[in-house]
């Protein structure tokens, strides 16, 4: 997969482009991802998913409150496991942010991108003030001889798939809520660092993750989770926290792999979050603490067995395998 990070997208063939944030790469991306794909085979084009960087969110509000859903690394290779030819990330700032929409659509999508098929959203807004919408783009395609695309809202459980209502399943816990909208489950992906191994010295050694700094953490707690480690599954137990019981002060993503003695220091490794389990809380004792960890182990292993993870066995787990 070609990937583009600066303004120099001019492209040499026809294409067919889809335009978003795709935060999460969520059912309603992948919608729009698998349209201009399927155009592009049909009509001979290369295929173009077209996004920004830094996210909007960043430049326009306060980057303590707003967190990626994906890193822009798993946002990459989201994209480039659906088979897309060129993902392109355009720097945004406030001076992009202040272009047209007719000068978008026209200099930048159809004419440098040589755009023919134009896939987007039916509540698609671009350009300055977020004035451009569907029936522009449906108006300058006319002229421009560009067939444009509109997806409809991709439902699941009643209401529209956004990466607002997955931030907002994440913050309070529903996981499972969140991993159906995503189809491929919230991970984390990173680098495993040396901790302070208390996790060894309680019987239960930990593998730490260090995250791209605008990733969005669930709430600091224990959660059931499966851990990808040289193309190889794990079960495990993950906490995402501070460590209170032994007076931890740093944010660690620390993950207990289950039947796993491998030091892998420097590797980078994906956990996927499948079932919150309790919050983090500080315990009297280390004593005390081992024996929940014992008790949570114990119940993620039973998570792991029941119907209530069939669903992920069947489709995620079979995947990874025939990968």
């Amino acid at each position: 997969m070609e990937h583009i990070t600066d303004s120099k997208i001019e492209q040499s063939c026809p294409t067919a482009v889809t335009l978003g944030n795709f935060d999460g790469v969520h059912m309603g991306h992948r919608r729009l991802i698998e349209t201009a794909k399927e155009y592009a085979e049909r009509e001979g084009l290369k295929s173009i998913v077209f996004t920004f960087s830094p996210h909007p969110m960043f430049i326009f509000g306060n980057r303590e409150n707003n967190a990626l859903i994906m890193s822009p690394d798993e946002k990459k290779t989201a994209v480039e496991k659906m088979g897309v030819d060129t993902y392109i990330e355009y720097p945004f700032d406030r001076e992009f942010a202040s272009m047209s929409p007719e000068e978008f659509a026209i200099e930048l999508v159809f004419k440098k991108l040589k755009c023919k098929v134009l896939v987007v959203g039916y509540d698609y807004r671009f350009g300055s003030k977020n004035k451009g919408d569907y029936k522009l783009l449906e108006e300058l395609g006319k002229e421009y001889g560009v067939k444009t695309v509109f997806i409809p809202n991709v439902i699941y459980d009643g209401e529209r798939v956004s990466s607002t209502k997955i931030r907002d399943c994440l913050v309070n816990k529903d996981v499972e809520g969140a991993n159906r909208r995503l189809t491929e489950p919230y991970h984390i992906y990173g680098t495993v660092a040396q901790g302070k191994k208390l996790g060894r010295q309680l019987g239960f050694p930990t593998v730490n993750i260090i995250a791209h700094e605008d990733k969005l953490f669930p709430p600091n707690g224990v959660y059931a989770t499966v851990t990808l480690y040289d193309g190889k599954l794990y079960y495990g137990i993950t906490n995402v926290g501070y460590n209170p019981t032994v007076n931890g002060k740093q944010k660690t993503v620390e993950t207990n792999l289950f039947d796993f003695n491998k030091s892998i220091y420097g590797e980078n490794i994906t956990t996927f979050f499948f079932k919150w389990i309790r919050d983090e809380r500080k315990f009297p004792s280390v004593e005390a603490l081992r024996d929940e960890i014992a008790r949570n182990t114990v119940s993620t292993k039973e998570y792991f067995a029941s119907e209530e993870y069939k669903y992920w066995k069947e489709n995620f787990e079979t995947v990874y395998k025939n990968s």
